[in-house]
């Protein structure tokens, strides 16, 4: 981009608006501002995996444990429907 030249950029935008619509763009740029924002955080949570954990073999077991009880299962055969749940938050009562 730093060999165009100021007259060439606005013909590119020109071409874009007469391309898309000036209605569309606004969607556009929505959608590929969330496809960031959930790659982004896709990768934090990928390297926050990747990082060692200091807990003992009896802490990690007893975790495994619990994510397997929180994961739904599906009929037999259907492995496309079963998914993982989130735990419910403890609410207080007054």
């Amino acid at each position: 981009m730093g060999n165009l030249k100021p007259l060439e950029i606005v013909l590119i935008i020109a071409v874009i608006l007469l391309l898309f619509g000036a209605k569309k763009l606004p969607d556009m740029a929505r959608s590929l501002g969330k496809s960031a924002r959930i790659l982004k955080s896709e990768a934090k949570a990928m390297k926050k995996d990747d990082e060692p954990t200091a807990a003992p073999d009896a802490a990690a077991d007893s975790a495994a444990q619990q994510a397997a009880a929180r994961t739904i299962q599906a009929a037999p055969g259907d492995v496309t429907s079963s998914r993982p749940v989130s735990e419910a938050k403890p609410t207080t009562q007054s």
